[in-house]
């Protein structure tokens, strides 16, 4: 006999379509019978009214299958320049810490979905997870991922190897297929996310958590062509963090009209340690980094909408979880900050979606379901 489905998770992402809606995207338990490894499926949802209302759409999947949908892992949802819908998503497999990345598309506004295909070209049982996706200015779709197969080839030969390996994959014809496997970088942070964000020329850049040598894991960055090889990467955070292990927190990267680079990042050790947000400008010297929120403050993310920069993040202040904005009307300058919503429940980490000129958060808790908040400059 089946079993009821459970509550939905909480991981979710979240998109702006061409025609202004606002659609969301999360993992639900589906029902199964009997034993063997949990299966969800996909389910979408769209608003015309800044999330007063949703339309649901799906389930994507016609055939249930494992879904990661916890902490830095969930289902991505993006648009193509012809409103395509595209979803990728981890697939878990039975040995711990391993899966695969698995992408669907729908052509038509997402009422039929494409059987999921797994991205990358290794099929063997590794880690290939917390996938990450963006569409650039020509419709290329970009996936990276972090990726164990090098780790894991090296120690079979009894070569040391710190962390795991960050790839990407581009597809150059709407999701109906990808190139091969492009390692970006040795040694990243085995569960820290990678962010994504284009250059105002165009480029995609990645931010992640690397791990320079012997074990220090601050952040690094290097721009992702759409063929051949990635350039070199480059140190874009400098706190000198020594630590055995993953902090399950990856950064957050946001470029402004001007070509300004904004990151926000987790760091830890000793007494300096918490969130903190700097800006680069085009060509120019890293600025200093300040810090977020007091020593609670976690999960911050960043972004650029024309002249407006907000950043957000996650606190608890011993009763509530809330989440506090920093917005910008131009870059870097005239900050205001306030707390745009709480809950004393459970939650997803807070997310940022552009909408034209302006930028909203989207934040998923258990007790009030979808909020969402337009971020005033």
């Amino acid at each position: 006999s089946g079993r009821k489905a459970s509550r939905p998770q909480l991981g979710t992402s979240a998109a702006i379509d061409a025609q202004g809606r606002l659609w969301v995207a999360h993992a639900e338990a589906a029902d199964q019978a009997g034993a063997g490894p949990a299966l969800s499926n996909i389910v979408l949802a769209w608003s015309s009214d800044e999330g007063k209302s949703w339309t649901r759409v799906g389930p994507v999947l016609a055939v249930p299958e494992p879904v990661e949908a916890n902490g830095e892992g969930r289902p991505k949802l993006a648009f193509g320049r012809q409103g395509q819908v595209y979803l990728t998503f981890t697939r878990p497999l039975d040995k711990p810490h391993t899966g695969y990345i698995r992408f669907a598309r729908s052509l038509d506004g997402g009422r039929v979905f494409s059987e999921p295909v797994t991205v990358q070209r290794d099929l063997n049982i590794s880690g290939h997870r917390f996938d990450s996706i963006i569409i650039d200015q020509r419709g290329r779709i970009f996936i990276a991922w972090i990726d164990k197969r090098d780790g894991d080839a090296a120690r079979a030969a009894g070569k040391p190897y710190r962390g795991a390996a960050l790839y990407y994959a581009v597809s150059s014809d709407d999701g109906a297929s990808f190139g091969p496997d492009v390692r970006i970088a040795d040694h990243c942070c085995e569960c820290c996310r990678a962010a994504l964000d284009l250059t105002p020329r165009g480029e995609v850049v990645a931010m992640w958590r690397h791990i320079f040598a012997p074990n220090v894991r601050d952040h690094a960055m290097a721009v992702l062509p759409p063929a051949g090889r990635p350039g070199p990467l480059t140190r874009v955070s400098f706190d000198n963090w020594r630590i055995d292990a993953c902090p399950h927190h990856g950064p957050s990267v946001a470029f402004d009209a001007q070509g300004s680079r904004h990151q926000v990042w987790f760091s830890g050790g000793d007494d300096n340690g918490g969130l903190f947000y700097s800006v680069t400008p085009a060509g120019g010297r890293a600025g200093k980094a300040s810090r977020l929120g007091g020593v609670r403050a976690e999960h911050g993310e960043v972004l650029a909408a024309g002249q407006a920069i907000a950043v957000v993040w996650k606190e608890f202040d011993g009763d509530n979880t809330k989440v506090v904005a920093r917005m910008s009307g131009k870059p870097g300058v005239q900050w205001k900050q306030r707390v745009v919503a709480s809950s004393n429940g459970t939650s997803d980490h807070p997310h940022l979606v552009r909408h034209g000129q302006a930028i909203w958060l989207v934040w998923r808790t258990a007790d009030e379901g979808i909020v969402v908040r337009k971020l005033e400059t």
